[in-house]
């Protein structure tokens, strides 16, 4: 891809963003960024569309969804992580995420003041609809059950019909299945997602890094959805080369 040239994006962004008359072009400058060698922070070789605000809010708009799977201090320790003062956090959870939260974390889900949270059975979210520029959503952990309706879009809930928008819309979708063994159905499944554009992470942790408690087995996992979604992370150092 070539350099990409600010200037000229900058002349763009500030052409379509005093044309209000003509909004059309807010929504294709996504495009643009894309044609002038812009893309959205990821991994390399990753294109996702870039979301351009008119306003000053610089965080991300981020769904966090909870499925019945083990693991729900995954996603308590991913809420911790998230400020609600920088990004705006929406949260949706499964009934049986619900019965799983009951058991895994005797005080419940902590949820820090000004996340929204939203029922799984109802449709009014703002997120259910792909006209609303969400940036990412996670889900953590991840069902196999949910993650084969995902593959195959049922969108029967408001969870089901975010991870479809998100991958209609081109945006990041990250699955974080905690599940073993794996049957020929998982993997179809999860070849489905990767093929659709969504991002497989498993809960795996790492051990390198020496955990000497349950939250910090939990953060080497966290960590990698942090990095996946551009948000900076400290709760774990990185890989350094080795010192000869």
């Amino acid at each position: 891809m070539r350099a990409p040239q600010a200037p000229a994006l900058a002349l763009a962004l500030d052409g379509a963003l005093k044309n209000r008359s003509a909004p059309w072009q807010c929504h294709n400058l996504p495009y643009l960024a894309e044609s002038l060698g812009f893309s959205k922070p990821g991994l390399p070789g990753e294109f996702h569309l870039v979301i351009v605000r008119d306003d000053s809010f610089a965080g991300l708009k981020i769904i966090v969804a909870i499925t019945g799977a083990s693991g729900a201090l995954y996603a308590q320790r991913l809420l911790d992580s998230l400020a609600p003062s920088i990004h705006d956090i929406h949260v949706v959870i499964t009934s049986y995420g619900h019965a799983v939260i009951a058991q895994e974390l005797p005080g419940g889900l902590r949820l820090a003041a000004g996340i929204r949270t939203h029922n799984v059975k109802s449709m009014n979210a703002p997120f259910a609809s792909g006209s609303n520029a969400f940036d990412a959503m996670v889900v953590i952990p991840c069902s196999m059950g949910t993650l084969g309706r995902i593959a195959h879009g049922t969108s029967e809930d408001v969870l089901l019909r975010a991870a479809d928008v998100m991958l209609k819309e081109r945006r990041k979708l990250i699955l974080v299945p905690r599940e073993t063994p794996l049957n020929l159905v998982h993997v179809r499944n999860l070849e489905l997602l990767l093929q659709a554009g969504a991002t497989i992470l498993p809960a795996n942790p790492c051990f390198y890094t020496r955990p000497t408690t349950i939250e910090q087995v939990v953060d080497t996992v966290v960590a990698r959805v942090l990095d996946h979604l551009g948000v900076p992370q400290e709760l774990m150092p990185r890989w350094q080369e080795e010192k000869e």
